[in-house]
């Protein structure tokens, strides 16, 4: 007898993966895609959306026909800012253009006039000034610029929305993909901001993001999902399977602290310092701050290991110790080593004295005391005068780490710190949306990987 699975297609900037997961969510299988980059009409890198639109439709076409597996349903999670637009026909009018392509400062400074200035537009819709990153910039940007092509366009979808547009044929928009950082969305109002209309753009209505429908793919009747924006996702693993309210600190090369339970207002000097806010799958704001932690962790142990002669890999041994941390606490308590001057800069010192250290121990030791001060001030962003969360989790490469995971725990002893190893937790998210609206009634329970820090 066949497996029934649902099938997530979790496209990420550099990976796009395939996992299969039972109804218990349990992942069966999980397969991998890389495809070079291709040029847009400008000449600037962005995805493949053609290899992509295939690779889709031929996975579904092999599993359909597959002896092994009863596929039931499909759900999408991708990277957000990433747009597509349609003609009256129903066909995509130009590449997926890369968020990273450079966009003329006086494209958002006419939206950010004409709507109370930046600071009161960037604080309304939850979204600091990030150019084509804010991919409701990137809608202005081709009317401003690509005119011709503007005025063929009947929809304007979001990355997740417009790849279930492919089995459905059905435009929407959901709140995970429209909420994030867009410049799209008013946070005081929680509708679209008024500059969308005053623009002449005609978005959809957010639906619910466990909306469904059913196609006939190749013959065969599965239910398809409407995408889901994949830092929201992330969370969704966790409302139903945390004891108690929670903030949980997202470790890679970005660390994105996302607290779901902050309902105060973004605030001028958060955007300032980096924080947004999300929507999450209940339609909330989640209030996030971010630190480039992997980057900034990977450019001082390389450095740090040039100086010890030592492989950079050298820090995956180093355990925490309270005498060398109490030592440099002492020697270092005012001033840092790595960053000027911490922990509010973010920017490495232009002359870092390792000779300050006796070994690469030492070193790493004062490294992560810095990394962690800059990652606390970060979490105090997101923490509202009204806390009530109880568990912190922390997730993805970090929470392997134990002088990182010490340094948070002892940051809020009040709160119980975890770290979480919870694999494909984006893909498990946008398969768990699917499942609990075509498997009503069962509640499946997760097992969150929690090791009490």
């Amino acid at each position: 007898m066949k497996e029934r699975i649902i099938a997530i297609f979790d496209v990420g900037k550099t990976n796009k993966k395939l996992l299969l997961f039972d109804y218990n969510l349990n992942c069966v299988s999980e397969t991998e895609e890389k495809f070079d980059q291709v040029t847009d009409d400008d000449g600037f890198e962005c995805d493949d959306i053609e290899k992509i639109e295939g690779w889709i439709k031929d996975s579904l076409i092999s599993l359909i026909r597959s002896d092994k597996y009863d596929l039931s349903a499909v759900n999408f999670a991708t990277y957000g800012a990433t747009i597509a637009y349609l003609n009256k026909e129903g066909e995509r009018l130009t590449p997926v253009y890369n968020y990273l392509k450079p966009i003329e400062e006086n494209i958002p400074e006419k939206i950010y006039r004409r709507n109370g200035g930046q600071d009161e537009f960037c604080r309304r819709t939850a979204s600091p000034a990030l150019g084509m990153l804010n991919s409701g910039m990137q809608v202005y940007w081709l009317k401003s610029f690509k005119p011709e092509i503007c005025k063929k366009v009947r929809h304007v979808l979001h990355f997740p929305q417009y790849l279930s547009y492919l089995l459905t044929g059905k435009v929407y928009s959901e709140h995970t993909s429209i909420g994030c950082h867009t410049a799209l969305w008013d946070f005081d109002n929680m509708e679209y901001h008024p500059w969308v209309r005053k623009e002449g753009f005609v978005l959809p209505k957010p639906s619910p993001v466990d909306t469904i429908n059913e196609v006939d793919f190749e013959g065969k009747k599965i239910m398809v999902g409407i995408g889901i924006h994949d830092s929201s996702s992330s969370l969704a693993p966790y409302f139903g399977n945390s004891k108690g309210k929670f903030l949980l600190i997202s470790t890679g090369t970005w660390c994105i602290n996302m607290n779901p339970f902050n309902n105060e207002k973004l605030t001028a000097d958060q955007l300032d310092r980096d924080c947004l806010c999300y929507l999450s799958i209940t339609r909330q704001p989640v209030k996030s701050s971010r630190l480039f932690l992997g980057h900034m962790h990977e450019t001082a142990v390389k450095m740090l290991a040039e100086h010890f002669n030592v492989s950079p890999h050298a820090y995956k041994e180093i355990k925490p110790d309270s005498g060398i941390k109490a030592r440099l606490k002492q020697k270092f308590d005012k001033d840092g080593v790595f960053f000027k001057p911490w922990p509010d800069s973010r920017e490495f010192r232009e002359k870092i004295d390792f000779f300050e250290f006796a070994t690469f121990n030492e070193g790493y030791h004062q490294l992560m005391n810095e990394l962690g001060a800059l990652t606390v001030e970060a979490i105090n962003l997101i923490i509202p005068e009204k806390d009530e969360t109880d568990n912190f989790y922390i997730t993805g490469g970090f929470s392997e780490n134990g002088l990182f995971s010490d340094y948070i725990s002892k940051a809020f002893p009040s709160k119980k710190t975890y770290t979480s190893v919870l694999k494909n937790a984006t893909a498990l998210g946008a398969a768990l949306v699917v499942l609990n609206k075509i498997n009503p009634g069962k509640q499946t329970a997760l097992n969150l990987g929690l090791k009490s820090c």
